[in-house]
């Protein structure tokens, strides 16, 4: 088979694999499309995220649906949850499978991810598809659960006014989902004016360029009083999380979802302290996936419209070029193209 490995620092080499098999409780599956998330773009040009480097050739690839290659079920499409949990530690007993002691995810550090023909992966983190949701949507239940669980974290309640600051996938994602929740005005900031086009289409009332006015246009429309829940989604814009502090009023809630290149979060203690703010940082997940394809079939979460590169597994370099490049909104590699 065909499978994508990270050698070194913007190396990917598309090599001849053996196709995995099964152990115990897992089951075959037949890659059908993957997402390309900023977290492999971290991998592909600085060799990991955070404190975790590259140590052997991986195979990228954590956003991903699937057919289940043999069996009764042959053929049908299904979502794949990348986190594999041991379910007896003390943060899986007490409801915090993201924080699991001994988790293992796909595509990081030891275990390979989806970009490779064939997968195993265990059948409890298999999710089967309706006919309405395509290969790609998916693949994007993964973003669209970590910004789920971002929501569940600001708490917003109808009404309320809310910011996102960095309009990528999640960012545009958390937009629909605080819509959803009944927010009464969404403000959103990017650097890229045709990011902040999408902002409004998924739902942002007031959306401003990143160009170090934001903060002032924000507070100037709120009346100085400011945000009740700010969420920062930009990842390498440390201004980002600066403007979700700036911005947030008196006992707001902050959340950082993004996951900044040198890895260190930096913002104006005086201004949080003042505000008596509430600062939580966002996890990945937990169990979103029930939740995700409800909300993506029923039509209230639309992913279509962001679903903007598709490449086959030959374009795997200009796929990745184009998400490191921000071009668009969510990139795919497709294995059936």
């Amino acid at each position: 088979m065909k499978a994508i490995q990270l050698h070194n620092i913007n190396d990917l080499r598309l090599v001849d694999a053996p196709p995995p098999i099964p152990q115990d409780n897992e089951i075959l599956l037949q890659t059908a499309s993957v997402g390309v998330c900023g977290s492999d773009v971290h991998y592909y040009h600085e060799g990991g995220t955070g404190d975790i480097q590259l140590s052997r050739p991986l195979i990228l690839g954590h956003e991903f649906s699937a057919r289940i290659a043999e069996g009764p079920q042959q053929g049908t499409l299904v979502a794949v949850d990348p986190a594999l949990t041991c379910g007896v530690c003390e943060f899986c007993k007490e409801g915090s499978p993201n924080f699991c002691l001994d988790l293992r995810f796909a595509g990081s550090e030891d275990v390979d991810g989806a970009l490779q023909s064939f997968i195993t992966w265990p059948r409890h983190a298999i999710f089967p598809l309706p006919e309405s949701i395509s290969p790609e949507e998916g693949a994007m239940l993964e973003p669209l659960g970590v910004a789920i669980h971002a929501l569940l974290l600001g708490k917003i309640l109808p009404g309320m006014d809310v910011g996102v600051f960095g309009t990528g996938p999640i960012g545009l994602l958390t937009i629909q989902m605080a819509k959803l929740a009944g927010a009464g005005r969404i403000f959103a900031t990017d650097h890229l004016a045709d990011r902040l086009e999408y902002a409004h289409e998924c739902g942002a009332s007031n959306v401003f360029l990143a160009d170090g006015t934001e903060t002032g246009q924000i507070l100037s429309a709120t009346g100085n009083r400011g945000l009740d829940v700010t969420f920062e989604a930009a990842g390498d814009d440390g201004s980002a999380v600066e403007t979700a502090i700036q911005t947030a009023k008196r006992g707001a809630t902050t959340v950082l979802i993004g996951i900044p290149s040198e890895d260190v979060t930096q913002f104006t203690a005086s201004a949080a302290r003042r505000r008596g703010l509430t600062i939580k940082l966002s996890r990945r997940m937990k169990n979103t996936y029930p939740l995700a394809i409800k909300l993506v079939s029923s039509g209230q979460i639309n992913l279509k419209s962001l679903i903007t590169h598709t490449f086959s597994i030959d374009e795997f370099q200009k796929a990745f070029q184009t998400a490191a490049e921000r071009k668009g909104i969510k990139v795919f590699i497709n294995f059936s193209k």
